[in-house]
């Protein structure tokens, strides 16, 4: 079997889809509690809650492939981009384990704005990390890849960059869906995805059996050999969020809410635009936006379900990740579920990696 070590490893979205394909994980760490008891519930107990600038990289056993993405924060489009914080050191720490490692590859994740972020000197970060990589015997290949178009329903736009050892180039795997649907598949819809789900409870702890069958292939993979799902629970709202998004329409946003509304906020959108997914609904047709950290919140993202005035539950958050129903979240709160399901790889789009790995490891 393939020996994989993960690092920044979060609750293993990336983990789920490699482990899927065949390759066995022999190490993981993160540095979130939350984290780490999700992970050991869910894949294995291979995995430790340490700080990992503490940790001897001379400790990591020895793998064929590394994989994990630094948290990607300090170079998010929407955070204020201080690349030289503590986080955005973290991709050094990367390049270390990987110069001690040597394994034969390395699958790198994050945020599309590590493209264009840049250090104190003004140098483009991504160039010296291909640099950085490219001297210690990788060859390295990036792309943008949408989740969307292998099958996840989400337009989730993430950076790859995939090293191999001895010249060899990856080729990343072609899309298996688009946009149009003529010559492949199209993209696996919101209600494609959430559409066999059972009414959402107020149970914080109860499971609900399914009680429709699964009408496409997705909502069958999603389910495996469950019997119902937990953590579909409707999120609580202010008076005023409920009155809110009572007004946006499927595939709607703040334009739709009533100039009335006190919210200062709400008018500068309005008047000003931009943040086009703000106290944004669903479309049932299409796939959904990025699911962020905060999808327990109508004013950040497009978070509102396409059919009932609520915000989407954690499971139907899990669902648009591409999360199996059995998947199960441990965590000391809410918020921290949250940040979770947020911060990980779709495990569908990780499976379509891991596959096309195999080939040039074979």
């Amino acid at each position: 079997m393939i020996k994989v070590v993960s690092i920044f490893s979060g609750g293993g979205g990336l983990d789920l889809g490699f482990k899927s394909e065949g390759y066995d994980i022999i190490w993981a760490i993160d540095n979130n509690q939350n984290a780490v008891d999700t992970y050991k519930t869910n894949i294995g107990n291979h995995i430790i809650c340490e700080d990992i600038n503490s940790i001897d990289v001379k400790s990591i056993p020895q793998a064929d492939v590394v994989i994990g993405g630094p948290p990607c924060q300090s170079f998010s489009l929407a955070g204020k981009r201080h690349t030289e914080d503590a986080r955005g050191q973290l991709v050094w720490k990367y390049i270390e384990i990987i110069k001690h490692l040597q394994p034969k590859a390395f699958v790198f994740e994050n945020v599309t704005g590590l493209l264009s972020a840049r250090n104190s000197k003004k140098e483009k970060i991504i160039d010296k990390l291909i640099e950085t990589f490219e001297s210690i015997g990788y060859h390295l290949e990036k792309q943008i890849v949408n989740a969307a178009d292998y099958g996840v329903p989400q337009r989730r736009r993430r950076v790859l960059l995939v090293g191999l050892k001895n010249n060899m180039k990856f080729a990343f795997p072609l899309p298996t869906h688009s946009e149009d649907g003529k010559l492949l598949p199209k993209y696996v819809s919101v209600h494609e995805a959430l559409g066999d789900l059972p009414a959402a409870t107020a149970n914080e702890n109860e499971k609900i059996p399914y009680n429709i069958e699964p009408s496409n292939e997705y909502q069958l993979m999603m389910r495996d050999s469950c019997t119902g799902v937990t953590e579909h629970v409707v999120p609580k709202m202010s008076q005023l969020d409920e009155f809110i998004i009572k007004h946006v329409k499927p595939g709607g946003n703040y334009m739709d809410i009533p100039s009335t509304v006190d919210s200062k906020r709400i008018k500068r959108l309005q008047q000003s635009g931009g943040h086009t997914t703000c106290y944004g609904r669903l479309f049932p047709d299409s796939p959904a936006y990025t699911i962020n950290t905060y999808f327990n919140r109508p004013n950040v993202g497009c978070n509102i379900h396409y059919q009932y005035d609520r915000l989407i539950t954690i499971r139907e958050a899990l669902r648009l990740q591409s999360f199996p129903d059995n998947y199960v979240l441990v965590s000391s709160s809410k918020q921290g579920k949250s940040l979770i399901v947020g911060n990980a790889v779709p495990p569908l789009l990780a499976k379509m990696i891991a596959r096309e790995l195999k080939k040039h490891l074979a």
